[in-house]
C-alpha cells in the first residue's frame, strides 16, 4: 500500500516555516537572558564576539581601554538589535577590571560569560597607534636577517608590557568576574584568547609567543580550580586573522608571507567573525563538556 506524500510534503513545510518562526523571534537563541563580559570589545576580535553574542541574545558590556571604539561597538550592537554597555577598562588595572564587573552587576544583576579579548601583540602597541606599529614593525624586518638579535635586543620593559596586558589582563578579568560567578552559584563560562603562538614558537614575536603560552596554561589552571563551581573555563588559538592587530604583517617581504601562506591548508586568512563563532560554541550550552581546552580555528596552521 502507498500514501500520498502530500502530508509528509506538508509537515516538512510547517516544521521549517516553525523553525524560522522561532528564530525570528529568539526562540533558539543560544545566549538568551546570558549577561556576557568582553575584554577589548572595541575592535577585531572583541567587536566580533560582542555583536555575535548580542544577536544571540545576550546582553553585552562592552570593555576596552579606547572609549570611542567601544562606544561604536555599543551603537553597531543596538543598531543589530541587541542590548550592550560600555565601560572604560584599562586591562592591567585591577581596580578598572573590579569596576567592569560592578557594571555589569549593576546594570544587568549578572555575570555568566566573560571573554578575555584584550591583548597586543608587540611592544608599544595600542589601537589605532600607526606611530608605534611601524617604528616596531620596521625593527622587527631586522630579525629576519639576524635571528639572534629578537632575542639579544629585547627589551625588558617591552617584554613585560605585553606579557602585563596579554597575561595579566586575563587574570585580572577573570580574578573580577568569576567572584560573583562563584557567589551566584549558577555557574558559568570564561573564554580566553590565547593563540597557535601558544604552541607554535614561530608564530609571533617573542613576548608575544610567552605571553600566549602562559595564557594557555593559565586557562588550564583555571579550570581545573573553578570546575566544582560549575564554571568552565577554555580558550580559543586563532591563526592569521584579519584585525587591526595583524595588518602589519604587511610590511613582512612578499616572499616571506607566501611562505606563510602556504603553510595554511586553506589558503587565506581568517575573519573576526569566525573566531566569535567558536567564542559563542564555548560560551553557550552546547559546550557543556568543555573546560581546560583550547580550539585553534587557523585553517589547519597548527597540527599536534
Amino acid at each position: 500500500m502507498t500514501y500520498p506524500l502530500w502530508p509528509r510534503n506538508c509537515l516538512t513545510m510547517f516544521a521549517v516555516q516553525f523553525y524560522e518562526a522561532c528564530w525570528a523571534y529568539g526562540g533558539f537563541m543560544r545566549l538568551e537572558g546570558k549577561v556576557a563580559v568582553i575584554t577589548g570589545g572595541g575592535n577585531g576580535l572583541g567587536r566580533a564576539t560582542a555583536r555575535r553574542f548580542a544577536s544571540e541574545g545576550a546582553k553585552v558590556v562592552v570593555a576596552d581601554i579606547v572609549d570611542e571604539l567601544g562606544e561604536e561597538t555599543v551603537q553597531m550592537v543596538a543598531n543589530d538589535g541587541g542590548t550592550a554597555s560600555f565601560i572604560h577598562c584599562d586591562a592591567v588595572s585591577a581596580q578598572d577590571n573590579h569596576a567592569m564587573a560592578a557594571h555589569a552587576l549593576e546594570n544587568y544583576e549578572a555575570i555568566d560569560i566573560l571573554v578575555t579579548a584584550a591583548g597586543v601583540s608587540h611592544p608599544g602597541y595600542k589601537s589605532g597607534d600607526q606611530d608605534a606599529s611601524l617604528k616596531w614593525w620596521a625593527k622587527r624586518m631586522d630579525y629576519f636577517e639576524s635571528p639572534a638579535d629578537e632575542l639579544l635586543d629585547l627589551d625588558l620593559d617591552d617584554f613585560r608590557q605585553v606579557m602585563a596586558i596579554n597575561l595579566d589582563g586575563t587574570l585580572l578579568a577573570a580574578q573580577a568576574c568569576a567572584a560573583p560567578m562563584v557567589e551566584a552559584g549558577n555557574g558559568g563560562s570564561i573564554v580566553t584568547i590565547a593563540s597557535i603562538a601558544a604552541k607554535h614558537p614561530d608564530a609571533g614575536p617573542l613576548p608575544y609567543v610567552c605571553s600566549k603560552s602562559a595564557v594557555w596554561m593559565l586557562t588550564k589552571k583555571m579550570a581545573r580550580v573553578l570546575a566544582t563551581s560549575g564554571i568552565r573555563v577554555n580558550a580559543i588559538g586563532p591563526g592569521y586573522i584579519d584585525t587591526h592587530m595583524t595588518k602589519m604583517i604587511e610590511f613582512i617581504p612578499e616572499e616571506r608571507l607566501t611562505q606563510f601562506f602556504a603553510n595554511i591548508p586553506m589558503g587565506r586568512k581568517g575573519v573576526p567573525d569566525e573566531i566569535a563563532n567558536t567564542a559563542l560554541f564555548l560560551a553557550s550550552d552546547e559546550a557543556s563538556y568543555f573546560t581546560g581546552e583550547i580550539l585553534h580555528p587557523d585553517g589547519g596552521y597548527f597540527t599536534e
